[in-house]
């Protein structure tokens, strides 16, 4: 037995569509709006937004961000606003299939193929440096961080509130049911991160009453070495940039420093 797959996708994802008022630029920050296309010939829509340089010299990290499960890119504007005035890096954050303007419909198989091809996109863009691409995953795209970064080069990883496995995750929020049986998706990343060889930065609040602050730290303890944990005083999980303030984005400031 298992779930029908019209439910399971129900209970893991939930696509917003675009709210095209909400961009960038209405915080009067410069950004491209981007498409580009999947290996399956889908449409995705992204926003790169340079970052602040200190010289025109400089060689700005870039992060390519994966997002939680809800909303879209839109939903991300303040947070994006908050790094681009505290983090001197580039980002690139996208809308997985079925998300925002971003065609298709969406799966786990899916949102790993939109990953590689947001770092496709990344790597024909001449003013990037590749040796340079954070892979940046927040709850459910810390998922599809792990899986890019198990088989495609980045310079490091972090992980905002993560959770272990969709199997874990559906044992804490359907104890009544016998998840193991009827759950086809896995989002495994604590059988994967063992097999990551790059920096890793993980951060969790430790009010988050979704998903366990003990996931977060269940796969930092697994990952290699270098690695960091940051644990976010009084956060819940989708207010950590809020509550953590200006020690949030030192934390990640000074993480990409030593890279």
């Amino acid at each position: 037995m298992i779930f029908p797959k019209f439910i399971e996708k129900g209970l893991i994802f939930h696509p917003g569509k675009s709210n095209d008022t909400a961009t960038p630029d209405i915080h009067g920050i410069e950004y491209d709006d981007v498409i580009f296309q999947t290996e399956d010939g889908l449409n995705l829509n992204g926003w790169f937004v340079p970052g602040k340089k200190t010289s025109p010299d400089t060689d700005l990290h870039t992060l390519l961000w994966f997002h939680g499960n809800a909303g879209n890119i839109n939903r991300r504007l303040d947070n994006i606003k908050m790094i681009y005035e505290r983090v001197p890096v580039n980002v690139f954050i996208i809308d997985y299939r079925q998300y925002g303007r971003s065609e298709g419909k969406v799966s786990e198989q899916g949102t790993y193929l939109d990953a590689r091809a947001a770092l496709a996109y990344l790597h024909s863009r001449k003013e990037i440096n590749r040796e340079k691409i954070i892979f940046f995953g927040r709850s459910l795209g810390s998922a599809v961080a792990v899986e890019l970064a198990l088989n495609e080069k980045c310079r490091a990883l972090i992980l905002e509130t993560p959770f272990t496995s969709i199997l874990e995750m559906g044992k804490k929020l359907y104890p009544f049911l016998p998840v193991s049986l009827l759950l086809k998706t896995k989002y495994d990343s604590l059988a994967k991160i063992r097999n990551i060889k790059v920096p890793i930065l993980v951060m969790h609040g430790d009010k988050d009453a979704l998903v366990p602050f003990e996931h977060g730290k269940r796969l930092y303890d697994m990952a290699n070495e270098p690695k960091e944990f940051y644990t976010i005083p009084g956060a819940g999980h989708n207010d950590t940039h809020i509550v953590g303030g200006d020690e949030y984005f030192d934390v990640i400031k000074e993480f990409v420093n030593k890279l």
